[in-house]
């Protein structure tokens, strides 16, 4: 939580801290006890007890257990049900899908869609290559905002005050690596200003190389998304992603920004 947050009569700590402890299940979790809450989340464990208690209650979390016989939770299927009332809600999905599915073919690579959730960008849409050595992330996954191409690419496409405000929070995140992250995002900056697009070429992951664009709606009923293309590094270098890829990339952008418009 921001320190404004924290300060305005309006907000409601407890249901924040609640929802706290449900954003930090990631899609490879098969279960979390309340240890490993507390330490995501950064809540007292006591105070995580409770919340799990109630969260439980509600259906927003299922008890589970491992092989070994730890007890934790798991995301219960109230989760599910509003995931699937926003996923439904998103009708750039169906629109971006075949044309995704073209640019994967043609990179040989995976082709995803985001959006951002607080300092995260989620895969609401994936399309790969059936040829191709890709990521193993898939819709759900969550990647960071900071280092990666397409979280710098929300930052491009972003409004200045909504890109000032979520640096900060960045920033107070981990003040000892700031200047490092600071730097890269101001040259993603500098080269989305130039061409059109983010890159993160290592960055992110040593590994990885991927380029991405910001997704504008036309009008203001949707909310920024981004597009990237991304994968091995012996796969996808850094001159091809720019070169063959980023063209490709500019009119899938253009051509979901006209379609858009249309519905």
């Amino acid at each position: 939580m921001t320190a404004n947050a924290k300060a305005d009569r309006h907000f409601v700590t407890a249901l924040a801290r609640g929802l706290e402890v449900l954003s930090v299940f990631r899609s490879r979790d098969r279960m979390l006890g309340n240890q490993e809450l507390a330490r995501r989340s950064g809540l007292p464990k006591s105070t995580v007890s409770r919340l799990t208690y109630t969260l439980t209650k509600l259906g927003y979390l299922e008890p589970a257990q491992d092989e070994a016989g730890n007890s934790g939770y798991r995301l219960g299927s109230a989760v599910l049900a509003l995931g699937s009332t926003m996923l439904a809600r998103l009708d750039m999905r169906a629109l971006a899908r075949p044309l995704m599915q073209e640019l994967a073919d043609h990179s040989q690579a995976m082709v995803s869609l985001g959006m951002r959730d607080r300092l995260s960008m989620i895969y609401v849409e994936n399309c790969r290559s059936e040829s191709a050595l890709t990521l193993s992330l898939d819709v759900g996954s969550r990647i960071p905002l900071a280092t990666t191409a397409m979280g710098r690419a929300y930052l491009a496409g972003c409004s200045d005050s909504e890109r000032a405000d979520l640096l900060e929070r960045v920033r107070e995140r981990d003040p000892a690596s700031w200047p490092q992250v600071k730097a890269g995002i101001d040259q993603a900056l500098e080269q989305y200003r130039a061409l059109g697009c983010c890159t993160s070429f290592g960055e992110w992951q040593k590994d990885v190389n991927a380029v991405a664009i910001a997704l504008r709606p036309a009008t203001g009923r949707r909310s920024v998304m981004a597009i990237n293309c991304g994968g091995p590094v012996f796969n996808l270098s850094p001159d091809f992603l720019l070169q063959e890829v980023r063209p490709l990339m500019l009119a899938l952008g253009e051509q979901l920004r006209h379609l858009g418009a249309a519905h």
